[in-house]
């Protein structure tokens, strides 16, 4: 954003206070300042400070510093005052507002980056995203893939000059700051393999992320959006797969809406239906009752799909042992594992337990 959007403000205030007043940008940069002398002077030492007061008034080194509303934790631009005394807070406070309302307009009439993150964010009506399509020259009826960039750590942020690096075509793909630690990539598909692309758009921005080999980041990815009005549902389901993810899926760094399986469903449902399921489920003995090898032995027996010959072998028991232990689940939960339905129904239970912990929820 051109320094000439804060200029008109600028000048106005400057007509109304004797104070020099201007606006800096993420990095320090003067560009934009009642005295056209300062413009271009590069103050670099003034970010961290201004970042860590979280958007309130600050006084630094004879200067009043005011981050300007934006998207993220790191501002991207400040307004200044060349003092730092209680009048110099209120007029640095007073510009913010212009400079805030300058900022707003430019980026509604020009900005690209900022009319998708108002469709993700659902900030803008249905009939207007056709109208701001066509001024802004963004086609609306190309195939777009739409990411969740989440770190496992979600106090730390993403850093999102590498995933912009990795995408710098901008007319076509969008790197978006969203909320406090996620980035969101709208990335433009390719009209064939959509699926694939998918995945391999998430495990290169996965990799490009991951620190001395390992993961730091999750990434959740939506269903394809083939019109701009589906950015928004497609990003809503991409966060959606990280949540569920957390809790069903907790080895893997790259979640796909589409394959959450029975998981997405139960994570909708309320949390009473699902701890009368259980109480439904085990009317002898509760979950709870079964030790942590039973637990194990039963997480074997459903990845080797119910087949007990295989399953004693991978568990290194002989096969009589693991009947045995079969039919003693059977006598605790009234449930038996060989037969399908049984399984079926000890399996959700599973997951609907899992998913109860994870709400801090003791079933």
């Amino acid at each position: 954003m051109s320094g000439r959007i804060f200029q008109n403000a600028v000048l106005q205030i400057k007509d109304t206070t004797d104070r020099v007043v201007g606006v800096i940008d993420g990095e320090g940069t003067v560009i934009s300042c009642s005295d056209l002398g300062l413009i271009g002077n590069k103050w670099p030492e003034y970010v961290e400070v201004i970042g860590r007061a979280e958007g309130r008034c600050v006084t630094y080194m004879g200067k009043t510093f005011k981050a300007l509303g934006g998207w993220g934790n790191q501002f991207d631009y400040a307004a200044f005052v060349m003092a730092d005394d209680e009048v110099s807070q209120a007029v640095c406070a007073v510009a913010t507002v212009s400079f805030n309302s300058a900022k707003t307009y430019y980026e509604e009439k020009h900005d690209r980056g900022s009319f998708i993150k108002n469709i993700i964010s659902d900030n803008i009506m249905l009939g207007d995203i056709y109208l701001r399509a066509k001024e802004l020259h963004v086609d609306p009826e190309v195939s777009r893939g739409v990411f969740v960039v989440r770190h496992i750590d979600q106090s730390e942020a993403i850093h999102m000059d590498v995933v912009q690096s990795l995408f710098p075509d901008r007319q076509t793909d969008f790197v978006l700051s969203v909320g406090d630690a996620d980035v969101a990539l709208i990335h433009q598909m390719s009209e064939t393999s959509a699926e694939k692309e998918l995945q391999r758009v998430a495990s290169t921005v996965e990799e490009a992320l991951r620190v001395s080999g390992e993961s730091r980041v999750v990434v959740g990815i939506g269903t394809v959006a083939t019109h701009l009005r589906d950015l928004a549902k497609s990003y809503k389901e991409a966060q959606i797969a990280i949540e569920v993810g957390k809790v069903f899926d907790t080895e893997k760094y790259i979640i796909n809406y589409e394959n959450l399986g029975i998981g997405r469903l139960i994570y909708q449902l309320p949390t009473t239906m699902c701890e009368m399921f259980l109480m439904e489920v085990f009317k002898k003995n509760p979950i709870d009752a079964l030790d942590q090898e039973t637990l194990f032995t039963i997480h074997k027996f459903f990845e080797n799909n119910l087949n007990v010959s295989e399953t004693a072998r991978k568990l290194f028991v002989h096969r009589n042992t693991l009947v045995y232990r079969l039919e003693k689940i059977k006598k605790l939960t009234g449930l038996d594992l060989r037969e399908f339905d049984d399984a079926i129904t000890f399996k959700v239970a599973l997951m609907v337990k899992k998913y109860l912990t994870s709400r801090g929820i003791e079933a």
